[in-house]
């Protein structure tokens, strides 16, 4: 019955019942695709055929395929970054289960990729704007302090921009830093960073495939308005138990993998830990030997294959920073998340996966001692389900569909001391998101693919509670109680397009448009962001963020594909922006929804991107023009100024070169221009103290940054046992004295003078990791 129902679905939804009559009459190859020595699933393989060059398909995110054809026989090869292609004739003429089982030779390092797809997949595939990383492939990168970090490396490419000096937060073309959807196993991660935002969470040894989406999103992934950071966790390893990790200058990392029953089912335990609090013990000062300076991450997952059409998935997430100074203050903050899913074959084409998924991002503050402590906490907590269907209708035509619903908590803030009678609790806020999505790809012609969707959403604010209605300096002007659940719903629609035109076999066009709506807003005020920013959702004052999208981009591969160019231009259209009063206080505040105003927004650029991707040489260099502005009524005179985010210029060049079989070489060269602030254009002096004078919002701008790192990785010993390696980097070779934040003083040997106070972070940082496994 249900099988009838879901094609019933798809025979409205493809157009033309005669194309879904042929394809009921065809066979049908499918399987998955794994990796020899660990038997992980292989994510983004491609599978083609020989004899059609132009038919083909990848595996999915759990690595899944599915190609139907017509009876023959043929020729199927998969082939996957840094394993050998593996191809087998196949007579075709009943449907078939192949699976794909790729080598990983143990002496292949001659090719650093930032793709895992076949060689002109960048020409072919109608997506624009995405970019897969691998974790095998970026580690030669140099990095800061030792610690190799995917959202560093994703910042250096081209539209994706750095938050600040070594920070991980980052803006994707014009958006802010929490427009960007991170999922870790499905789960939302609300807070990426480690150490006021100078790591992320994200312990390489732990991750085994990432891909970022900075143009058109799948309509599969929604609730933000700019990018998608999809990440995946290692699987483990069901053929053999085994360790690897390693020791740096801050950190050290620890993995376990291996089979619970061979071949059926395996595990995977990561952990990492800092240990800059064990040096404070060391001093004597009890001024420094009493504070705490540490984080830590520990990523777990399971998988157990029920039969050949199911399989359970278990995996979780805990992180955790905690800074203190003696007795007297101390801040923790952190993530747990975690993630079941189950995966169903109904058909050899129809691929089933349910998730049900919970997120907690929470902080805490303690200040004074005994007694008079003050604690204070918030959180914000997500209950997810998720059902995500993918059937691979013909030759080269596949549909997804799907739902998913949230479940929102914020506990925006509980006030505690023993000096209170009660304990003060600011209102908590409830919200529940719901979408349904369905896309279709397919070729229209052999030059022409596309790709529609259509994704429906709302949103709706729950009570019970106390609304405000405030006015258009903030006041409050009316307050509604509501005793039921259902205080206001929000129902947008966000289609989704993207085409591709195949101009010859090494070049092509694309072009694409989105629609997408963000209701979790991340109420900062600060350059970089902070662990106590406030997450609120949509409400009855604050409407959905909406963002429109349009793209246009040229690719073309040179000499059999080893060389690869593009240049993307977007236009994105920005409507219900929020911004700021000027001296807004967000945090522990009820009222904190007075202190916004709303407005829209423009966001423009053009990337260029030229990439070497196989031989002893590669990389890329990146080249950014763009434009970030607002326009928000009570700002600026009600004109258009730049966001904080707003950089006109941004170079990325990355080189990694392979000198010998032991010696890995890596340079990263990064320039921008500085950030938009607001400086004070002038100053004033009221009985005696001296007030300064602003002007424009964003009216300056922070001096230009660039630095350049390089890196060398030593090979020790690579059999199929055991495996060792040093890593070398220096952050910041030439000792560029990059600005973290500029502040004014009046000048201590002349008060009608007003001096400028630059702050910087990180001069030469060296670093040296040893990495093993066994």
């Amino acid at each position: 019955m249900i099988k009838k129902i879901i094609y019933f679905l798809l025979l409205i939804w493809v157009p033309g019942t005669t194309l879904f009559a042929q394809v009921l009459n065809k066979f049908t190859i499918s399987g998955y695709v794994k990796d020899q020595r660990s038997g992980e699933a292989l994510i983004g393989a491609s599978i083609f055929i020989k004899e059609i060059p132009t038919t083909g398909n990848v595996s999915n995110s759990y690595g899944y395929y599915s190609i139907t054809l017509s009876e023959g026989t043929y020729t199927v090869t998969s082939q996957f970054v840094g394993h050998t292609p593996l191809s087998k004739t196949i007579h075709l003429n009943q449907n078939i289960k192949q699976d794909f089982i790729l080598e990983d030779p143990v002496a292949q390092l001659s090719e650093v990729i930032i793709s895992s797809k076949k060689r002109n997949d960048n020409i072919t595939n109608v997506q624009m704007g995405m970019e897969k990383l691998n974790m095998q492939e970026i580690k030669n990168l140099p990095v800061l302090l030792g610690e190799r970090d995917i959202l560093k490396v994703i910042q250096l490419l081209p539209g994706i921009k750095s938050a600040g000096e070594g920070n991980v937060g980052f803006y994707v073309r014009g958006g802010a830093a929490d427009q960007n959807l991170i999922l870790l196993d499905e789960a939302n991660v609300y807070g990426s960073s480690h150490l006021l935002g100078f790591f992320s969470v994200f312990n390489s040894d732990a991750i085994k495939d990432v891909t970022v989406y900075k143009g058109e999103q799948p309509a599969e992934y929604g609730g933000r308005l700019s990018s998608v950071l999809d990440i995946r966790m290692n699987d483990g390893n069901n053929q053999k138990l085994g360790v690897s990790g390693g020791v740096g200058l801050i950190a050290s990392r620890l993995n376990i993998e291996g089979p619970i029953i061979k071949d059926k089912s395996s595990f995977t335990i990561s952990g990492r830990r800092t240990y800059a609090d064990l040096f404070l013990k060391l001093s004597h000062d009890t001024s420094i030997n009493k504070n705490r300076l540490y984080f830590y991450d520990l990523n777990m997952k399971a998988n157990y294959t029920l039969d050949s059409k199911n399989r359970v998935y278990l995996s979780g997430y805990f992180g955790r920073d905690v800074l203190g100074f003696g007795n007297t203050f101390s801040l923790d903050w952190g993530n747990a998340t975690g993630t079941i899913r189950w995966n169903h074959l109904f058909t050899d084409k129809l691929f089933l996966n349910t998730s049900v998924i919970f997120s907690n991002y929470d902080y805490r503050i303690q200040t004074g001692a005994n007694e008079g402590n003050f604690h204070i906490t918030s959180k914000i907590q997500d209950y997810n389900f998720k059902q995500d269907y993918q059937f691979f209708l013909g030759v080269n035509s596949k549909i997804k569909f799907g739902l998913n619903s949230i479940y929102h908590k914020v506990v925006p803030g509980i006030i505690s001391s023993a000096y209170l009678t009660s304990t003060t609790q600011l209102l908590n806020k409830f919200a529940w998101e719901n979408a349904v999505y369905a896309s279709h790809e397919f070729k229209s012609s052999k030059s022409t693919t596309i790709n529609y969707g259509l994704r429906a959403s709302s949103f709706s604010v729950l009570g019970p509670g106390s609304f405000y209605i405030y006015s258009a300096s903030g006041q409050i002007i009316d307050s509604l109680k509501y005793q039921g659940r259902f205080v206001k719903t929000y129902f947008n629609i966000e289609p989704r397009f993207a085409v591709n035109k195949l101009l010859t076999n090494t070049s092509s066009i694309k072009a694409a448009y989105d629609r997408n709506i963000q209701n979790m807003h991340l109420l900062s005020n600060s350059t970089s962001g902070n662990p106590t920013d406030l997450w609120i959702p949509s409400s009855n004052n604050v409407k959905p963020e909406i963002a429109d999208q349009f793209s246009l981009g040229y690719f073309q591969n040179f000499r059999n594909d080893q060389y690869q160019f593009s240049v993307e231009t977007y236009y994105k259209i920005l409507q219900n922006q929020i911004d700021y009063r000027d001296g807004t206080q967000l945090r522990i505040n009820q009222n904190a929804e007075s202190d916004l105003l709303y407005g829209k927004g423009r966001a423009y650029g053009i990337e260029f991107l030229l990439k070497k991707k196989y031989g002893r040489f590669n990389g890329w260099a990146g080249y950014t023009l763009s434009r970030t502005e607002k326009q928000i009524d009570g700002i600026n005179n009600n004109k258009y100024y730049p966001s904080k985010q707003d950089r006109t210029h941004e170079i990325s060049l990355v080189g990694i070169y392979n000198a010998s079989k032991r010696w890995t070489l890596s340079t990263a060269f990064v320039y921008y221009t500085g950030n938009a602030v607001t400086f004070p254009s002038g100053k004033y002096e009221i009985n005696g103290q001296v007030i300064n004078y602003y002007t424009e919002r964003n009216g300056y701008r922070m001096p230009p940054y660039h630095r350049l790192d390089v890196g060398a990785t030593y090979l020790r010993k690579k059999s199929i046992k055991f495996e060792s390696s040093w890593t070398f980097s220096i952050y910041n070779v030439y000792a560029r004295e990059n600005a973290y934040t500029i502040t004014f003083r009046k000048s201590p040997t002349d008060p009608n003078i007003t001096e400028a106070l630059q702050t910087s972070l990180f001069r030469i940082v060296p670093s040296i990791t040893y990495n093993f496994k066994f």
